[in-house]
C-alpha cells in the first residue's frame, strides 16, 4: 500500500484539518535510525509496544530485560507483519514504563521496519509510572527535558522521539495531568511533535483540547488516544480537528470497529481517524517475556471486513498511510 510524495503533498494541501499548519517540505518525522520522510512511512501501525514493564517508576531498570532475549520473541512477530506490507511501526511505551530506544534501534534493522518512539511522561493509572520530578516541576520544567530529548537526543543515545507521548486518567483531569497536558503543548510548539495522550472517554479528551487551544496549539496537533464512546461522541470531538485514534482493534471487536470507522466515514472525517492494535507485549519478570499480542488482525481480518462493507482501496490508503503520515509530520500547529 504505497502513496507517491507527490500523491501525499496533494492530499495534505486538500485537507481541512491542517489549514492552519506550517508544513515542513518535505514533511517528516524521526524513526529511531534518524530523519524519516513521512511519505516514506507508508502502510503504519500508530499505536504497538514491543516492551512495557508495569513495575512502576520507582522500581524499573533497564536491568531487568536482555536485549538477546526480547530480540528472540519480538522479531518474529515484526517479520510477519513486514510480510504483510506494514512499512512502519509507531512504538508507543513512555518513559518509565519500559521505552528503550537501543533495543527499538536493534529491532529496526534487523526487520527492516521504521520504528518511532516518544519523548514525553505517563500519568493515567493514577501516576504509578511518572517519575518523581514530575509531581514537583512546573509544566515548562517538564516541557525542558522532552525538548532536549527532542534536540540533544534521548539518554546520550541521539536518537529523537518522534512524537510526544502521555497519558491522563479517564476522569476529569486532575492539577497534575493538567500539567502533563501544558508540558506536552509546550514541547509542540517547540519541536512540533505529535501529542499522543492515552485518555479514552470524551470529558478528559474535551479538557485536554481546551487546554492545547488556551496554549495556542491547534487540536489537529492531538491524537486523543483510546477515543471511546459512541460514536456520535467522536465525532463530536472529531469536529475540534483532532485524531480520533481508534487503537485497539482484536479479533473480538472487528464488527465494532466497522461500525464506528463507517460511521466516521459517512460523518467526513475518515481523514482524521487513525487504527491500531494496542498489541504486544515482553514482559520483564515473566517466563519468556510472558503472553505476546501479534500485530496482524488489522491486515488479517479489520481491513477485509471493512471492503465487504463497501470501503475502497483509497479508503484503506487513507487510513493506512495518508493518515498516519498527516498525523506524525513534524510541524507546529498553531491555534
Amino acid at each position: 500500500m504505497y502513496i507517491s510524495r507527490r500523491q501525499f503533498l496533494a492530499a495534505l494541501g486538500a485537507t481541512p484539518i491542517i489549514a492552519n499548519i506550517d508544513v515542513a517540505d518535505p514533511p517528516y518525522t524521526y524513526s529511531v535510525k534518524g530523519k524519516l520522510p513521512v511519505s516514506e512511512m507508508a502502510t503504519t501501525l500508530i499505536h504497538e509496544h514491543v516492551l512495557v514493564d508495569f513495575i512502576g517508576a520507582e522500581k524499573i531498570s533497564p536491568d531487568r530485560w536482555k536485549h538477546d532475549e526480547v530480540i528472540r520473541k519480538v522479531l518474529p512477530y515484526l517479520l510477519e507483519i513486514k510480510k504483510r506490507g506494514i512499512k512502519t511501526l509507531v512504538e508507543c511505551t513512555p518513559a518509565f514504563i519500559g521505552r528503550d530506544v537501543v533495543l527499538l534501534k536493534k529491532l529496526s534493522e534487523q526487520s527492516g521496519l521504521n520504528i518511532l518512539t516518544n519523548t514525553g511522561y505517563y500519568g493515567a493509572s493514577d501516576n504509578k509510572y511518572l517519575p518523581k520530578w514530575a509531581f514537583t516541576e512546573t509544566a515548562e520544567q517538564l516541557a525542558s527535558r522532552w525538548i532536549a530529548e527532542f534536540e540533544n537526543g534521548i539518554e546520550g543515545t541521539g536518537i529523537r522521539p518522534g512524537f510526544i507521548k502521555t497519558g491522563v486518567n479517564s476522569g476529569k483531569l486532575s492539577e497534575l495531568h493538567q500539567k502533563l497536558v501544558r508540558a506536552a503543548a509546550l514541547t509542540h510548539l517547540k519541536t512540533g511533535l505529535t501529542i499522543c495522550s492515552h485518555t479514552g472517554p470524551a470529558v478528559p479528551a474535551r479538557e485536554e483540547i481546551e487546554i492545547l487551544k488556551q496554549s495556542g496549539v491547534h487540536p489537529s496537533a492531538f491524537v486523543w488516544v483510546h477515543a471511546n464512546g459512541s460514536a456520535e461522541e467522536l465525532e463530536d470531538v472529531g469536529k475540534s480537528g483532532c485524531w480520533i485514534s481508534l487503537d485497539g482493534v482484536n479479533a473480538d471487536n472487528i464488527a465494532r470497529h466497522v461500525e464506528l470507522i463507517s460511521f466516521l466515514k459517512n460523518k467526513g472525517r475518515l481523514g482524521q481517524v487513525l487504527i491500531s492494535h494496542d498489541a504486544g507485549w515482553y514482559r520483564p519478570g515473566e517466563a519468556d517475556g510472558g503472553e505476546f499480542r501479534g500485530y496482524t488482525t488489522i491486515s488479517d481480518k479489520l481491513i477485509p471486513a471493512l471492503k465487504t462493507q463497501g470501503f475502497a482501496e483509497a479508503d484503506t490508503r487513507t487510513l493506512m498511510v495518508a493518515n498516519p503520515a498527516k498525523a506524525f509530520a513534524i510541524s507546529i500547529h498553531k491555534g
